[in-house]
């Protein structure tokens, strides 16, 4: 059986990009169709004689490097993009889709499963934050009106294009939620999973009665709301370490006081020994689901979470987290200052990961590819 993958963006490392690497070993004969990719980040991962690129419209082709990768300037041709990639040699196309992915064109053959880790954010459920955002300094309401003129024809497509696939799988229950209220489509469940590296390996080198930190392991972006983590122990004094890259970090770093550590892009045998060592880890935003906390958990180490999305499908309160109620640095503030990781069993974080393994995983998407 001939085999595709597709997956919007190859551009940073990233949860859906990890669970791409997954497929992208089961099926190690399929080419991995993306509308753009950034070899420099992701080659290791994904090699550039594995990759295929629709042409990018002029003049998008000439930009320099530092603008090429850059998804927002190719918006409204990503439709038209998708669209032009041509699967008719195949048997099978698994797309991965957090906005544009799924609109793939198949016509019937070949079958096509669609993994969806979320309808696109900017277009549905944060379309209002976003352009708010953009309406802020001093060609703002000219950045909104653009972006509103961008995102209503976007709207239209990517709802009409959501019948398409053969098949859809919702990363997680709330994603679930709205694939049905969106795109009003039927999906089923297939947690994605944490890497058997975090299973096989036992990390830290500290014991967890001296652990003196709390941690965040993110991207760098404003809507994952690590400056209320950063607010938070500014104002208690907590020590925070902050691992991860992306655009928000100097706006980050100019609110950050003396107890918060920037520690940038850390390689997972490291990231592993500060999981393990730290009091808890900081999860502040509402994801679609999030590897993270059962990456903390997979290291033994409790989670402290924001009320909502894909935390509440992983972390069990009481057991292997705690939650704060409110996206304010006050709310977090009132569960940290009392926080005792005593109260939480490593065991008990350790065997709640175990649940979201790869062998699960991969064994879900072989009987849906046999199903379908």
């Amino acid at each position: 059986m001939k085999i595709a993958l597709v997956h919007e963006l190859l551009t940073m490392r990233g949860g859906a990009e990890r669970v791409l690497l997954i497929l992208a070993d089961m099926y190690p004969d399929a080419p991995i169709y993306t509308l753009l990719y950034n070899e420099k980040k992701l080659g290791e991962w994904f090699p550039q004689d594995r990759v295929r690129t629709p042409k990018a419209p002029l003049p998008y082709s000439l930009l320099p490097s530092n603008l090429k990768y850059n998804h927002h300037l190719y918006l409204k041709h990503f439709p038209k993009m998708v669209e032009s990639l041509d699967f008719s040699e195949y048997d099978l196309v698994i797309s991965t889709s957090s906005a544009f992915a799924h609109g793939i064109i198949t016509n019937g053959h070949p079958k096509h499963l669609s993994y969806i880790h979320a309808p696109a954010r900017y277009l549905w459920d944060r379309t209002h934050d976003v352009t708010e955002k953009a309406s802020m300094g001093l060609f703002g309401s000219l950045k909104k009106r653009h972006l509103q003129k961008t995102f209503h024809p976007l709207r239209t497509w990517d709802a009409m294009a959501s019948g398409r696939a053969d098949k859809l799988f919702a990363a997680s229950k709330d994603v679930q939620r709205r694939v049905e209220l969106y795109w009003r489509k039927e999906s089923d469940v297939i947690y994605p999973p944490i890497d058997n590296f975090w299973m096989q390996k036992s990390f830290g080198g500290a014991q967890r009665e001296v652990s003196k930190y709390f941690l965040i392991v993110s991207t760098l972006v404003s809507y994952k709301n690590i400056d209320i983590a950063i607010k938070a122990c500014n104002t208690l004094k907590l020590p925070l370490k902050i691992v991860g890259e992306g655009p928000h970090k100097k706006t980050l770093q100019a609110i950050a006081g003396p107890t918060i550590e920037f520690y940038g892009y850390r390689e997972r045998d490291e990231l592993g020994d500060l999981y393990a060592d730290a009091t808890a880890v900081i999860f502040p935003g509402k994801e679609d689901f999030g590897l993270v906390p059962l990456e903390a958990m997979a290291c033994g180490t409790p989670v402290v979470a924001f009320r909502g999305g894909g935390a509440l499908e992983t972390i069990v309160e009481g057991k292997t987290g705690v939650f704060f109620n409110e996206k304010t640095p006050e709310s977090l503030s009132a569960v940290l200052q009392n926080f005792d990781h005593n109260l939480y069993s490593s065991d008990a974080c350790k065997a709640r990961a175990k649940e979201f393994s790869q062998t699960r995983f991969e064994n879900q998407i072989r009987e849906a590819v046999a199903t379908l």
